[in-house]
């Protein structure tokens, strides 16, 4: 498959070990996918200082394609990590950096270069909610991530350009989470996915609810984990429907998610999001 993430990138400082390494959830999509064996480009915007540089550099090593990024002087998004009784946590951070004064405007060649992609992947810390209806204009598949910063308003005016969103929901009852997908589905996703940390998952589809217990390792760092249980589940997803090789949808949800599951444990292994860790 051919995937792009449009979006959010940072550096995440871990300040307990002033070590930094890339991520973003855009960003991770577009490198999870890539993981997994997909052909897999991002459009965002860098800033031009050494955190910058060193994103610049792992997205070429890894043979991402960056070709539509955009570059302005500025210090580049990052958000600083810290150890707090064994848990990393996020303490900070400049808000996107140069992102905040240059968001994303996609232009006509940005979106004819879309429509090649069969998903693009989003995020609530991307700045671009305006953006999202060029994207779902072009007819390929969008999906976006509220992370845990999402109100009904926003659910309200994003869900009807988005095809799958994925909520962070790690705070909510299992019965709250049900009501929370179903209002999300209700405002235009065709599929809700909820992760809830160490309870697993939980995706609705407009007729069913499916469950996902997560696949328990012992972690190196949990950072990433979200991304990658929902890029493996939402690829896996996608390339089943395209093949038709399920009986039932049902099985093939629950086949998808197993996939997630076995991901983002693997993610859990690495330090970062997905490594290439340098000292700041």
């Amino acid at each position: 498959m051919r995937v792009i993430g449009v979006g959010d990138n940072v550096v995440d400082k871990y300040v307990y070990k002033q070590t930094m390494y890339p991520g973003g959830n855009a960003l991770n999509f577009s490198v999870y996918a890539k993981q997994l064996g997909n052909e897999a480009a991002y459009l965002g915007v860098f800033g031009d200082d050494r955190a910058a540089s060193h994103i610049i550099q792992t997205l070429k090593s890894l043979e991402i394609d960056i070709a539509h990024c955009r570059e302005h002087p500025g210090e580049n998004g990052y958000a600083a990590v810290d150890l707090v009784e064994g848990d990393r946590v996020f303490i900070g951070g400049n808000e996107g950096g140069v992102q905040k004064e240059h968001p994303i405007i996609l232009t006509n060649a940005d979106l004819e270069y879309i429509k090649t992609f069969e998903i693009a992947h989003s995020s609530i810390y991307s700045d671009m909610d305006s953006e999202l209806h060029k994207i779902k204009e072009t007819g390929i598949q969008l999906s976006y991530d509220f992370s845990s910063d999402y109100t009904d308003e926003k659910l309200r005016d994003v869900c009807k350009y988005v095809d799958i969103s994925l909520l962070s929901c790690g705070q909510l009852s299992d019965e709250d989470v049900m009501n929370l997908l179903k209002q999300a589905h209700s405002y235009g996703s065709s599929m809700v996915i909820g992760t809830m940390g160490s309870r697993g998952a939980m995706v609705y589809d407009g007729e069913q609810f499916f469950r996902q217990k997560p696949h328990f390792v012992t972690p190196v760092d949990t950072l990433g984990a979200g991304d990658s249980f929902f890029t493996a589940f939402v690829l896996h997803y996608l390339q089943g429907k395209k093949n038709k090789s399920y009986e039932s949808h049902g099985d093939l949800l629950r086949e998808s998610l197993h996939k997630g599951a076995q991901f983002a444990a693997k993610t859990c292994l690495v330090d970062g999001a997905f490594g290439f860790g340098i000292s700041f």
